[in-house]
Formats: C-alpha cells, sequence, structure tokens
C-alpha cells in the first residue's frame, strides 16, 4: 500500500526488459516517491524483477496479474489497487513481429494490435475516468520510433505502433482539458532478451508465401543491416528507464519523447518532404544500393561514437 505523498505508478509488462528496468528504477527511487504495481501476465516469470528489486521488493514494489488482451484481467487488476487510485499508468507491454508480410497469417497480425494497440486502448480506458474525476494524471505509452517512420520487414509491428501513436495523439487534447497529462516515448533499437531471440529466430525460419527474391532480400539484405544498427545505436533498457523517470519527474512533460539522439535526424527526413519520396528513397538506397556503404558507416559510429553519446537519453527540462 503507497504511503502518504507516494505516487501509484502501474506499469505493464514487467517480466523482463524495459518494463523490468522501468518498475526497479522507480521502487527504488532514493526519496521513495514511488508505489510501483508491476504487472506481467505469468506471475511464475516474477523472478528476474524480484530478484533486481532487491530490498524494494514488497516494500515500494508490488505484483499483480494482468493481461492486457483481457477486459475481464484489466478489470480485475485495476479493482485489485486501493480506491482504483493510479497517479501514473506505464503502458510497456507489447509483441514484435519480423519478415515478410506474405508469410505472416492475418491472425499473427491481429495478435499483435491484440497486444500493442487495444492492450493500450483498454488500460487508458479502465484508468482514464478515475483520473478525470481526480482531475490528475500521467498516462505514459512505451511507442517506438517505428511509430514515426516506417521500417521494411517490420511492416505490421510498425502499423501498430503508428495506430498507438494516432490514438494518443488524439486523445492527448482531450485529456488535457482534464489535467491529465499523456507522453509517447519513443526508443530506436533496444538490447533485450527479446530483441535477440527474435533476431536469431527469424534468422533460421522459413517463409511459405513469400518469393526466393524477397526472402533473400530480408535474409541478406535487411538482418545484417538491422544488427548492424544494432550495435551501433542499441540503447539498454536502463537508458530507456532511466528516460522515462526524467519524463514522469518533468514540470512540463513532452508529448513525444525520442529517447536517442541519433534518430533525430532519421524522423526528420519524413516531415521535410510532404510527398513522402524523401525518406522512402532514403531507405531504399541505404539498404539496396549502399548496403556495404552503411555497413562501413556503422562500424565507424560504434568505434567513434562513446557510450554517452550512443546511449544519450532526452532531458525533458
Amino acid at each position: 500500500m503507497a504511503n502518504s505523498g507516494q505516487k501509484v505508478v502501474l506499469i505493464t509488462g514487467c517480466s523482463s526488459g524495459i518494463g523490468l528496468r522501468i518498475a526497479v528504477t522507480l521502487a527504488k527511487d532514493e526519496k521513495k516517491r514511488y508505489h510501483v504495481i508491476a504487472t506481467m501476465r505469468d506471475l511464475k516469470k516474477k523472478d528476474k524483477l524480484v530478484e533486481a528489486a532487491g530490498d524494494a521488493y514488497g516494500k515500494t514494489l508490488m505484483l499483480l496479474p494482468l493481461d492486457v488482451c483481457s477486459d475481464e484481467s484489466v478489470r480485475q487488476c485495476i479493482n485489485n489497487v486501493k480506491d482504483r487510485h493510479i497517479d501514473i499508468l506505464i503502458n510497456n507491454a507489447g509483441v514484435g513481429l519480423l519478415g515478410p508480410v506474405e508469410s505472416i497469417s492475418i491472425e499473427e497480425m491481429k495478435k499483435v494490435f491484440e497486444t500493442n494497440f487495444f492492450g493500450v486502448v483498454r488500460m487508458i480506458k479502465e484508468v482514464m475516468p478515475d483520473m478525470k474525476k481526480r482531475r490528475s494524471g500521467h498516462i505514459v505509452v512505451m511507442s517506438s520510433v517505428m511509430g514515426l517512420q516506417g521500417v521494411v520487414f517490420n511492416d505490421v509491428y510498425t502499423a501498430s505502433k503508428f495506430a498507438m501513436e494516432g490514438f494518443c495523439e488524439s486523445m492527448a487534447v482531450q485529456l488535457m482539458k482534464f489535467n491529465i497529462r499523456l507522453s509517447m516515448i519513443e526508443p530506436g533499437p533496444v538490447h533485450t532478451e527479446f530483441e535477440t531471440k527474435m533476431m536469431e529466430d527469424v534468422a533460421k525460419m522459413e517463409y511459405p508465401g513469400a518469393d526466393a527474391d524477397t526472402v533473400r532480400y530480408f535474409k541478406d539484405v535487411y538482418l545484417p543491416s538491422s544488427i548492424d544498427i544494432f550495435e551501433a545505436m542499441g540503447q539498454t533498457p536502463e537508458d530507456i528507464a532511466q528516460c522515462t523517470k526524467k519524463v514522469i519527474e518533468s514540470s512540463s512533460p513532452r508529448f513525444r519523447n525520442l529517447t536517442n539522439s541519433l534518430y533525430t535526424p532519421i524522423v526528420a527526413l519524413k516531415y521535410a518532404d510532404e510527398t513522402g519520396g524523401l525518406s522512402v528513397n532514403t531507405f531504399y538506397n541505404l539498404l539496396f544500393n549502399f548496403g556495404p556503404l552503411m555497413h562501413i558507416t556503422m562500424s565507424i559510429l560504434k568505434c567513434l561514437t562513446c557510450s554517452c553519446l550512443r546511449r544519450r537519453t532526452i532531458s525533458p527540462n
């Protein structure tokens, strides 16, 4: 139970990665300003979180089961919070999907949207009425740079993030009237166990329905380039957790928060040309015409940029 003066923070998707690090970072806040409710679908996967939380577990951090894909689970989770009072909701739960779209079933696509988009909508719908009554609250959504700029072979994942960005951009206007803040956190590549395993798995998979050329472009062109980018520009879950902490502690939090300054020029390409041709043609050339050059560039970037630049997070103030 939260002590007087503590803000109640509910975080989704805390069994590993970014969600785990955000939960631990806030629970170990030196001033003990937060009472963290870390949630996950399966509490059997709590061990990593409990170990990382250390002495904070049971004091400033508690666990609740939550499946963001279930209306009933979302309702029960919020009902288990004292007075349904949540000061800060951090929507972190998400799933990825990578590969030629011809080989991805509609059911697989729906599962991505069920978690990445409708999961966020469920959570916001459940906490928003109480926040409106109190005229207070902060909703944080873990988006992605792919919610701003499409990335080849990430078609469905990108679409789910675009949908979430549009939903939140619309909601932010209404919520301002009720003194509720809404902030998007937009990381680029992040080094997590999930990402590493996914990259390893997709390299071994077969892709029925996709032609041989497309599969070759995916495995021999896209994947090596993607690995180069991860190694040169990737951040850690800790970086994203620190960024998120800055956002919720800001007196005037931004709506959009890119966590990696190296991605700013990439996103800017899209807005520099209203026809869309500049960004589409640039990414086409980088991938298919200048692949070897990009590999060399990423290698140089990895060597030249110190960790403080590569992992530089935003400073909202």
